[in-house]
Parts: structure tokens; C-alpha cells; sequence
């Protein structure tokens, strides 16, 4: 009895360790020439769990093939988790023959590669397991078309704020600023702002007495106000009156004045959104040979970007090629045409500029555009478009008469707060 139950417990015990079922793969591998394939098959794998539990890591085993005889016995993948397959390689004479791709049953009878060979196309990776799409994903494709993008004012090394859009932007401004809520930027302190060591403009000859600084003081009191390095009194050596300084007896040459004040903060005027020039589009544009004034490029601000108090710097450059026909091109600021010109065949290069003062509504537009004949041409016109949900500035060209060619080959957008 004694020896039954030992027998029993070494016989569980043998079934517990023992090694995962296997299949035989066998088959004989010949060249298109008809002679014998002799060479390495590489063998590569992921982890994966066998049918019976077993757990197979990742490896790869390396075997000859001789006379084009072929013999491996592997773990079955049909039956695996999660569903794998077995990455082949076929060396000989030094060089990668082919690869190929292995989905392994359980038999156990020894199978024929035609039995293991799967058509996986050029979606297995090289660890013997497929990549999954992004749109077999649950949800994966919306969330990331709802993730934040880069906006025009994106830029590295910056504090991030989201502008009106929803896009990444970065705040702009002097490194001792501080950051507002409202994604601005301005000097740090809500309720004024200093000025320390300013030189008070006026002529040091002797003579004159009158001198006037950037700004006013506020409160008035807190100007100090130094004469080669001896503070004067208010009211004794100097009277102020607004930004204007008034001294009492005139400073003579290589006197040195130095005035330090504070200013008061002024909240009806905030700071504004983008502190900082920036570039809203730049790039190459498009061709036409067409009769018709088509888009050949396209600027699109979004909403939010442009302030009242800005102004946008438009230049642009066009090449016409060929011998047949003259062109013309307009500028367009939303639906407003900013220029409109037609130049003769001869002119094989042209290029101008736009400028918009952006106004509390709409905003004043310039322009001047020239060429290699076309004469210089400027004017000025005002452009009731909204800016504040967004503005385009397309570029437009056509030519006379087909058989030429009209190129955008250069054109900057460039906002000026």
C-alpha cells in the first residue's frame, strides 16, 4: 500500500514537470534549379501560452539543413495564447534567401510546411506576432482626433496655454514675466510697474532745463530723481508735471541724470494674447495654367489670433514661365480684394507686399507690388471682414491664354502685435 501511494505521488509529480506537447514539421527543400536547398533556418518566437498551460518564452533556435532535409519539432501555436506564429528565416551561402511565416497545429503525425505556411502579408512583425491597426482599437481613432494639436504659436522651451481654437500655442514674453490666466504674459505684479534707471530725455549743454521722461509717474511721489549721483527734492531742484521735468538750475555737460519711478497698472487695456511677433503661415505654393483666377495658396488664421492693435505683414512672390501668355493675380484679406494687377509676358518675376491694421472691427489695408516690367504699383483700402472667428488670405492667379505657367514661389504671414 505504502508503495502504491509513492508511485502515485512520483507519477504526479512526472506529469506536473513534464514537457509541452509537440509537432514534427518535416519536408525536403529544394531550389528552382531542381538540386537540394542546403543552408540555416532560423526559428523566432514570442511568449505565448501552449493548449496545455505551458508557458513558452521568447527565443529562437538556429537549424542546419542538409541535402534539403528539414526537421523541427515546435510547440503548437494554432492552440496558443494569445494567437502566435513562428517567424522563419532561410540562410544560404552567407546571404537571407526568404522569410516566411509558420502557424504551427497539434498532430501527431509529422506535417509538411505547406501544412504550416500562413500568408500574413506585410502586417508580421518580427517577433512572430501581427500589429494590430489602429482602427481594431476600440475608440483609439477618436481619441486621437480629440487630442490637442500644435497652433501657429507653438514653440519649444515655452509655457503651453491653449488658445480660442483648442491648440497647443506658447506664451510669448521677457523671461521675468508672469503668466496670466488668460494665456498673456506682462510684468509680474497686478497693480503697477517700475522703472529704474532711466536717463531723462533732453540736451545736457549748460543751458537747458527742460527734460521729459517715457512716461508719467504714478503716484507723482514716487519718482527719485539723482544728479551726478545726489538725489534732488521735488519741489526745490526739479517740478513734474506729467512725464515733463522741469529742474531748477541746468545740468552742465558730462552731468549724468537718472530717474526711477513707478507706473500705475491700467486695466482697461489687457495684455494681449500673442505679446510677441509670429509667424502665422510661410511656404511654397502652387501652380496654374489655367485661364481663370484659381487659389495657389492659402493662408488660414484662426479665431482668436488677431487683436485689435495688430498688424499683419503679407509678402509674397511669383514666377511666370514662358512666352506665350501675359497673367494676372490678386490678393484677397477674407472676401475683400487687396490688389488686383495684370502683367505683361515678359514678366518673367513679380513681387509685393500687403500690410492690415487689424481695427476694433475690420481693418485698413495697404499694398505695393511690382516686377521685372510691371511697374510699381501701391494703394490703400479698408476691409470690413470679421476677424475674430477666423480670416483666409488667398492668393489667386490665371493667365491670359493657355501655354504658360504661373508659380506661387514663395509667400509669409507675419502678425505684429
Amino acid at each position: 500500500m505504502i508503495h502504491r501511494s509513492i508511485f502515485a505521488a512520483v507519477l504526479l509529480a512526472w506529469t506536473a514537470f513534464a514537457a509541452p506537447q509537440l509537432t514534427t514539421i518535416q519536408d525536403t527543400l529544394y531550389k528552382a534549379d531542381g538540386t537540394r536547398f542546403n543552408g540555416l533556418v532560423t526559428i523566432t518566437w514570442s511568449n505565448f501560452q501552449a493548449g496545455d498551460s505551458t508557458q513558452i518564452v521568447t527565443q529562437s533556435r538556429t537549424i542546419k539543413v542538409a541535402n534539403g532535409n528539414l526537421r523541427v519539432q515546435l510547440v503548437p501555436t494554432t492552440t496558443g495564447t494569445p494567437p502566435t506564429y513562428y517567424s522563419v528565416t532561410y540562410n544560404s551561402d552567407g546571404l537571407v534567401q526568404f522569410k516566411e511565416v509558420w502557424s504551427v497545429p497539434e498532430s501527431s503525425q509529422a506535417v509538411r510546411l505547406s501544412d504550416v505556411r500562413v500568408d500574413l502579408g506585410n502586417d508580421t512583425a518580427a517577433g512572430g506576432t501581427a500589429p494590430v491597426n489602429e482602427a481594431d482599437v476600440t475608440g483609439l481613432v477618436a481619441d486621437l482626433g480629440a487630442r490637442p494639436i500644435k497652433g501657429p504659436g507653438y514653440a519649444p522651451g515655452h509655457v503651453a496655454v491653449v488658445n480660442a481654437t483648442g491648440a497647443i500655442e506658447s506664451v510669448t514674453g521677457a523671461d521675468s514675466d508672469c503668466v496670466h490666466v488668460d494665456g498673456s504674459s506682462g510684468p509680474c505684479g497686478s497693480a503697477s510697474s517700475f522703472v529704474d534707471g532711466e536717463t531723462p530725455s533732453g540736451i545736457v549743454d549748460g543751458s537747458n532745463t527742460s527734460f521729459s521722461l517715457s512716461a508719467a509717474p504714478d503716484p507723482v511721489s514716487s519718482l527719485d530723481l539723482y544728479r551726478n549721483g545726489l538725489m534732488q527734492k521735488s519741489g526745490q531742484d526739479f517740478t513734474l508735471s506729467g512725464s515733463s521735468l522741469q529742474l531748477a538750475a541746468a545740468p552742465q555737460p558730462g552731468d549724468t541724470l537718472l530717474a526711477s519711478y513707478r507706473l500705475a497698472g491700467d486695466s482697461a487695456s489687457p495684455s494681449q494674447m500673442y505679446p510677441a511677433a509670429q509667424v502665422l503661415c510661410s511656404g511654397t505654393g502652387a501652380s496654374t495654367t489655367g485661364t481663370t483666377l484659381s487659389s495657389v495658396g492659402v493662408c488660414a488664421i484662426p479665431a482668436g489670433v488677431l487683436l485689435p492693435g495688430d498688424r499683419v505683414e503679407v509678402r509674397y512672390d511669383l514666377q511666370h514661365s514662358g512666352a506665350v501668355s501675359g497673367f494676372s493675380f490678386e490678393i484677397h484679406w477674407g472676401a475683400t480684394t487687396v490688389a488686383h494687377r495684370d502683367a505683361a509676358v515678359s514678366d518673367s518675376l513679380v513681387t509685393g507686399r500687403a500690410d492690415a491694421a487689424i481695427l476694433s472691427a475690420g481693418a485698413q489695408l495697404d499694398f505695393q507690388s511690382w516686377g521685372a516690367v510691371l511697374p510699381f504699383s501701391a494703394g490703400v483700402a479698408s476691409a470690413a471682414d470679421a476677424y475674430s472667428s477666423g480670416l483666409t488670405i488667398d492668393f489667386r492667379g490665371m493667365l491670359a491664354q493657355s501655354g504658360d505657367t504661373l508659380t506661387l514661389g514663395n509667400f509669409t504671414v507675419v502678425r505684429f502685435p
